[in-house]
C-alpha cells in the first residue's frame, strides 16, 4: 500500500516512515527537501498518485500566532484538495491532547483550525491527539525561567516518547478511519514541575524548580485535565526515566 507521510523527514515523520517501510508498505517521505511542499502546493499532485493513506505530521516553521495559523490552514487546504482529487481513502493527522482546552495558545488554536478543516473535508479521517513529547521537555524548562529559578505549574502532564508516538501513528494509519479522534499518552502522569525537576536532576542542573499554580504553559494556565488524556487512551511503553537514561548514555558516547 502506498502511504504518503507529510513532514516525513522530521522528528516523528522519519521514525514513522521507517516503521511503515519495515511493515512492508511503499512510503513516500514528503517534505520540501524531497520536492513536496504542502504550504505552497508544490509536488502534491504527483505525491498523491496511487496513495491510499496520507499521514500529516508537518509542523509550522514559525510559532507566531498568525504565522502558525496561516501554515496549518493553508497546508491543510492544499493537502485535502490534493487527496480528494487523488481518491485518498484515509487522512491521518497528528494533533495535541488539550488542543481544544487551551485557547490562549496561538499554536493550539491553529491545531484546532486544522482539525476543523479535516472534519469538514469529506475524506475519511483519524486525528491522533498525543501528549507532549519527552524530546521537548528541555524547551519547556527554558520557557519557565524566572531569574535563577524555574516556575512551573504543578498540574498533571502525561508526556511520552516520540518513538511511541510514531508507533501509534503507524498503527492508526493501517486501521479503518474512525472519523473522529483517538488519544495516546505516556505510561505515567506526573506534576509538570516534577517532570522538569527530574529532567534537571538527570542533566545535573542544580537550579530550583518552584511550583506555581499561576505559572503559564506557553500562555495558558493549567489544571489537571489540561494536558492529560480522557478515558481509555492508548498508552506508550517507554517511561520517562528509561528515556532519560538512554539520552544520558548517548550523550556519554
Amino acid at each position: 500500500m502506498k502511504i504518503v507521510v507529510i513532514g516525513g523527514t522530521g522528528l516523528i515523520g522519519s521514525k514513522l516512515v521507517k516503521i511503515l517501510r519495515e511493515r512492508g508498505h511503499d512510503v513516500l517521505a514528503a517534505a520540501p527537501s524531497t520536492g513536496v511542499n504542502s504550504f505552497t502546493g508544490v509536488g502534491l499532485t504527483q505525491a498523491m498518485e496511487g496513495a491510499e493513506v496520507v499521514v500529516d505530521v508537518a509542523n509550522a516553521p514559525s510559532w507566531e500566532d498568525q504565522a502558525v495559523l496561516d501554515f496549518f490552514e493553508t497546508s491543510s487546504r492544499n493537502l485535502l484538495a490534493a487527496e480528494a482529487a487523488a481518491g485518498v481513502r484515509h487522512h491521518v493527522a497528528l494533533s495535541i491532547v488539550g488542543s481544544d482546552r487551551l485557547p490562549e495558545s496561538g499554536y493550539f488554536r491553529a491545531k484546532v483550525a486544522q482539525e476543523n478543516l479535516i472534519k469538514a473535508s469529506g475524506i475519511p479521517y483519524t486525528i491522533l491527539h498525543a501528549t507532549q513529547f519527552f524530546e521537548f521537555v528541555g524547551g519547556i524548562a527554558q520557557s519557565a525561567i524566572v531569574g535563577e529559578e524555574l516556575h512551573l505549574s504543578p498540574a498533571l502532564i502525561q508526556p511520552m516518547a516520540s518513538d511511541d508516538v510514531a508507533t501509534t501513528l503507524a498503527d492508526v494509519a493501517l486501521e479503518t478511519p474512525v472519523n473522529g479522534s483517538v488519544e495516546v499518552a505516556g505510561p505515567e502522569a506526573m506534576p509538570l514541575d516534577e517532570l522538569i525537576r527530574r529532567f534537571l536532576r538527570a542533566s545535573q542542573d542544580t537550579r530550583k524548580v518552584v511550583p506555581d499554580v499561576r505559572a503559564r504553559y506557553f500562555g495558558s494556565i493549567l489544571d489537571d485535565q489540561s494536558l492529560t488524556p480522557g478515558k481509555n487512551p492508548r498508552l506508550g511503553a517507554i517511561r520517562f526515566e528509561d528515556w532519560l537514561g538512554r539520552q544520558t548514555a548517548q550523550a556519554g558516547r
